[in-house]
């Protein structure tokens, strides 16, 4: 099938990257000038092969290993992608101290794709002392002398908005899953607030072991 064997050629010579949104079947079927259920049958093809996948309300893209998440664990992204083998790396956007406290936007990467939108909320007193290059190299648990003792953590569903789309290279209006975390020290007390931002088809979050 012509569909199929273009998006492999795609796919496989790196034209189409892991995690990489595909046109919707409608915009598909317009650029082969084929009807939607040619275009149906050419995905359901590629996704018998490996290649491709699909969400409800997210359609389809290049198929990559969802990055399981622990509700259980205090772990970072970092340690999350590096245990799957995918190269972590972070890249801040806005660097700004603004009503007594330091406010970092970065973007993480998965093997140089968008992977998740965090933003990060350090009180000035704490935050006072780090660099935007110190941010981008290393985690505020690193770089701060505060012990990590426990993490309250919300996670809802939300739709991308025009910000997200951009930075994450996804449609506006994908389904993300958006946790709220709230790191605090052996008192108790918090030292760090964040808001981290994932496209739903690739990551999800479990909760492991039982009473």
């Amino acid at each position: 099938m012509a569909i199929a064997d273009d998006l492999r050629r795609q796919i496989t010579s790196g034209d189409l990257v892991a995690g990489a949104v595909l046109p919707s079947e409608a915009d598909l079927a317009g650029s082969y000038g084929v009807s939607r259920v040619t275009v149906r049958k050419a995905l359901e093809l590629l996704r018998q092969e490996g290649l491709v996948g699909s969400r409800q309300g997210f359609g389809w893209f290049v198929a990559v290993p969802v990055v399981r998440r622990s509700l259980g664990t205090l772990s970072t992204i970092e340690a999350d992608l590096a245990a799957q083998g995918r190269e972590p790396v972070r890249k801040v956007l806005s660097f700004r101290f603004r009503d007594g406290e330091l406010e970092v936007v970065r973007v993480n990467l998965a093997d140089g794709q968008p992977f998740a939108l965090v933003t990060v909320w350090c009180p000035e007193e704490l935050g006072r002392s780090l660099s935007r290059d110190d941010v981008e190299r290393s985690t505020f648990y690193d770089l701060l002398p505060v012990d990590l003792v426990s993490v309250d953590q919300t996670i809802r569903a939300a739709a991308a908005d025009e910000r997200d789309a951009e930075v994450l290279g996804i449609p506006p209006g994908s389904p993300l899953l958006v946790a709220l975390r709230i790191s605090r020290d052996a008192a108790g007390k918090p030292f760090l607030r964040s808001e981290h931002r994932f496209p739903a088809h690739l990551t999800e979050f479990v909760l492991e072991g039982g009473p």
